[in-house]
């Protein structure tokens, strides 16, 4: 799928679905992050921005990123609208072709997983390097396949997190994990389902 495609099919995504006037955050972020000293953090698929708005409220400076112009334009309104456009900065990014400059101490890849092609190793590698010293690269996959999920199939493949952190391939002198698991938790799903869900979670630390 070209990058022009790859932009219309999450603009649609993001346009079919109501704005969000408070997005909740990712349960996964605010139960790794909550104790972490706030910084500079870089936001990789915003979506509808609740984990933004949340790392902002906590005194992080936040840059987000998403492919679509429908998410980064809302998220734009909504920093404005909670007052925290002095904390954060909505950009668009087609990861497979750019990637935000700057260096952090908290790089959020919460389920940066899509049916188009991206190659998500590459992206956490760049993400993992955008560190500074003493920082963490936090992903976040699905586990499993909810009732709601994009793929259905029965051969669907949920690469484990060591999985992940192989792919990525990182100097391990350089570059720690400190987390690998496999939580499980009730989520609820766009028309207000609930299912229980498997998460993967990876955290990478940058040596300090």
């Amino acid at each position: 799928m070209s990058t022009v495609d790859a932009v219309e099919f999450w603009d649609d995504v993001h346009a079919a679905r109501p704005a969000a006037t408070d997005p909740r955050p990712n349960v996964r972020l605010t139960g790794t992050v909550a104790d972490l000293p706030p910084g500079d953090v870089l936001d990789l698929g915003c979506g509808a921005g609740g984990d933004a708005l949340w790392l902002a409220r906590r005194g992080w400076r936040v840059t987000a990123v998403d492919v679509s112009s429908v998410a980064v334009g809302r998220l734009t309104a909504l920093a404005v609208s909670h007052g925290l456009d002095d904390r954060i900065t909505a950009r668009r990014h087609d990861l497979r072709e750019s990637f935000p400059d700057g260096s952090f101490d908290l790089v959020c890849a919460h389920y940066l997983q899509t049916p188009l092609d991206l190659d998500r190793a590459t992206v956490l590698r760049r993400a993992a390097h955008a560190l500074r010293p003493g920082g963490r690269l936090l992903v976040v996959d699905h586990g499993s396949t909810a009732p709601w999920s994009w793929n259905q199939g029965p051969g669907v493949r949920y690469p484990a997190p060591r999985e992940v952190a192989a792919d990525i391939a990182l100097d391990p002198v350089t570059w720690t994990v400190e987390r690998a698991d496999s939580p499980r938790r009730i989520a609820t799903g766009p028309d207000g389902r609930t299912a229980e869900v498997t998460d993967h979670v990876l955290i990478v630390r940058r040596a300090a």
